[in-house]
């Protein structure tokens, strides 16, 4: 990282100028050069350091500390998610999840209950956690049914993207409401209210108009059932048992965590820490991935080296998706280190406009600036605080502010968010067509929800 001595000399307008010329850059290097998206991010991440002035000795920290961090949250996900998924797709666990939605809802709104059990997953589980776990059950309707992956993938990526921006105990929501005085559970009440309609036009009804418009095939990321099944697949019960088993276990942990907060248990207690250990994600994945492996593999005849063979040819194919995910991880570190988010801070700071709209303003810049949605949210949220504890604010409308913030952090995903890459790689999208559907999707999420939260703070 960059030394603490220095400072940035640069005004807020070179500096978004810089950042404004590198997304271009990065984005005529993949798509017009046909420059492969790693090498691509790297290239850009260095020159856009030099660039705003980061100290030359400074340069590989940055960059090397922005693709770890990504890595450290991203690639253990990732790369037991896909060993989850694998298990549950080659096992036959997936066409027979696949086969009761389509049977119990029908073919026609399997995307909606899709969606629907991604929104209930996505309450205790992070976003990219709870899309690798689904992705085997989107990915067995969409080869079931036809048609473009979208359709079926969309609603899921946009239940979690929705649940993790707005609703507690996520962890952008939750830093918001502490540095706002928000009431926590009336967050998680208001913020159903926005993320459950705000889901269904943006995601699921999006997602139907782009599944027509793009018609993507589905991905072998996971493999198919058709390889080496067993004539015995699991039942749908313990289909259910191995996805619910990581939920189950995360939600101890957060539900613990914000039974500590509230002074309910001590969380010092050794038995508090052990539980809430085994319910963090990597952990709970780990568990998930070692049951899968018994159930789904050795009870079902496989022997150990076939047991091996699956979940080793799980991690080939999301090796792409964990670099490239971790170096627009580098990027946005890069974006963050050069000072373009404190210099927009001191710009969009004076507004003179409500809270709510300057919350949900500034959001939105510093998330197109630095691509992290959980960084934008609480940044713009201590900037705010000032004004926010100085005005006359009901309970309702701390809570809307809140939602309002986390609306603006959802905007516009694109090159330098990790999710924009991890979404795009995970459907087997080239950077144009993410930009046209995932981006949009993102932007209509955080467009409705700033909307939704402005009308309940004008009446409260």
């Amino acid at each position: 990282m960059p030394p603490e001595d220095w400072e940035q000399t640069l005004g807020a307008g070179p500096l978004l100028g810089i950042a404004a010329a590198a997304i271009t850059l990065l984005l005529f290097l993949i798509i017009r050069l046909r420059l492969h998206a790693f090498l691509a991010l790297i290239l850009v991440s260095v020159l856009t350091a030099f660039a705003t002035g980061v100290p030359a000795g400074s340069v590989v920290d940055v960059i090397t500390s922005g693709f770890g961090t990504t890595l450290g949250s991203v690639a253990l996900l990732v790369g037991l998610g896909a060993m989850l998924g694998r298990m549950v797709e080659t096992s036959g666990g997936a066409s027979v999840m696949a086969e009761t939605l389509v049977r119990r809802f029908g073919e026609k709104r399997a995307p909606l209950a899709l969606g629907v059990a991604s929104l209930i997953f996505g309450f205790p589980i992070f976003f990219d956690a709870g899309l690798v776990v689904m992705l085997p059950i989107v990915f067995a309707v969409a080869r079931r049914l036809g048609g473009s992956v979208l359709t079926f993938g969309l609603p899921a990526a946009g239940a979690f993207s929705v649940m993790h921006v707005f609703v507690p105990p996520h962890p952008g929501p939750v830093a918001a409401s502490e540095l706002l005085g928000a009431d926590p559970g009336l967050v998680i009440l208001l913020g159903l209210v926005v993320a459950l309609p705000t889901w269904y036009v943006s995601s699921y009804l999006y997602g139907q108009w782009a599944g027509r418009r793009w018609v993507l095939p589905v991905p072998e990321l996971l493999g198919t059932a058709e390889e080496e099944a067993p004539d015995n697949p699991p039942s749908l019960g313990t289909v259910l048992g191995v996805l619910l088993l990581p939920l189950v276990l995360i939600f101890l942990n957060t539900g613990l965590d914000t039974l500590r907060s509230a002074g309910v248990v001590d969380g010092d207690a050794v038995w508090v820490q052990v539980v809430r250990a085994v319910g963090s994600t990597p952990v709970a994945l780990l568990i998930a991935v070692l049951v899968a492996a018994w159930v789904m593999g050795a009870r079902r005849g496989r022997d150990k080296a076939t047991v091996e063979r699956l979940l080793e040819s799980a991690l080939g194919p999301v090796c792409s998706v964990i670099l490239i995910t971790g170096a627009g991880g580098m990027f946005g570190a890069v974006l963050r280190a050069s000072g373009i988010g404190g210099a927009l801070e001191d710009a969009l700071g004076d507004l003179g406009l409500p809270v709510i709209v300057a919350g949900f303003l500034i959001s939105t810049v510093l998330r197109v600036a630095q691509g992290s949605a959980t960084v934008a949210l609480i940044t713009t949220a201590g900037l705010i605080q000032p004004a926010v504890a100085s005005g006359d604010f009901s309970p309702v409308q701390l809570a809307t502010i809140v939602l309002a913030v986390a609306a603006g952090s959802v905007m516009a995903s694109h090159v330098n968010d990790s999710g924009f890459w991890l979404v795009g790689r995970f459907f087997g999208m080239d950077v144009r067509t993410t930009l046209r559907t995932w981006t949009v999707m993102e932007t209509i999420i955080g467009t409705m929800g700033f909307v939704i939260a402005f009308l309940i703070f004008t009446v409260a």
